[in-house]
């Protein structure tokens, strides 16, 4: 009867260390919820003071050249030139644009060069908290950032967060940082064709040199002018 009375107690011991690491590993489960929410939740307010590309290029060696601008102080041009040329159904989805998803998916099937479908939104989740990388892991963490960006801040502030911390040339972030760099002028007088080439050239910015550009990237530039007047655009709140 002792025997059996010290398994019983042995057992109640492990069922209730079970439930207590249960209870713990729930906890450290929530908080990593819950800590993504937390720091967009300060960005809105507060400017991000660096992001992790920028910590692995100064690691690299890089200098890091930045200056935040309220979206008042960065040109139109730049806002409509980068939504024309990445995402130009931003004002009209959530944070994923299922419509360029598809598209990229039946293009990707038939071969060729890859597509992506990244929204401004994800793309702002990306550079404010997470690593370079194309895992799934990397692209699952991003969908949920994305959601809590789309959530709690406005698309002015998600549009005005990309073009602060963007990658525009080694070293250089932000279209403030970026156009005294390529143009010597601040981001508010941008011009049409100067904001057309910043935005082209941000799918291969370390490549791309929009002060002096290829052929390619002037041809883009100008079928970027050509949209961008049909990008649905609002000045003080960037979307209808």
């Amino acid at each position: 009867m002792a025997v059996k009375h010290r398994r019983s107690k042995a057992r109640r011991r492990g069922a209730k260390g079970g439930r207590r690491w249960l209870k713990i590993a729930g906890i450290v489960l929530a908080v990593l919820l819950l800590l993504p929410g937390l720091g967009v939740a300060i960005y809105r307010i507060v400017p991000p003071p660096g992001t992790p590309l920028m910590l692995i290029r100064a690691a690299d060696g890089a200098a890091i050249v930045k200056t935040w601008e309220p979206l008042s102080r960065i040109s139109p041009n730049l806002q409509r030139a980068v939504m024309a040329s990445e995402d130009a159904r931003f004002c009209i989805h959530h944070g994923f644009d299922w419509v360029a998803i598809d598209k990229a998916i039946d293009h990707n099937e038939d071969g060729g060069t890859l597509h992506g479908a990244s929204t401004i939104s994800q793309q702002t989740a990306k550079n404010l908290f997470l690593w370079p990388s194309r895992t799934f892991v990397r692209k699952g963490i991003e969908a949920y950032v994305t959601v809590w960006l789309e959530l709690l801040w406005p698309k002015r502030r998600i549009l005005e967060a990309y073009l602060n911390i963007v990658e525009w040339g080694d070293g250089i972030y932000g279209a403030e940082a970026a156009a005294r760099h390529y143009f010597g002028v601040s981001a508010s007088a941008l011009t049409r064709y100067q904001a057309a080439l910043l935005a082209v050239a941000l799918p291969s910015p370390r490549t791309s040199d929009p002060a002096h550009p290829s052929p390619y990237l002037t041809g883009r530039a100008y079928t970027i002018m050509a949209r961008m007047n049909d990008v649905p655009y609002r000045a003080k709140s960037v979307c209808p």
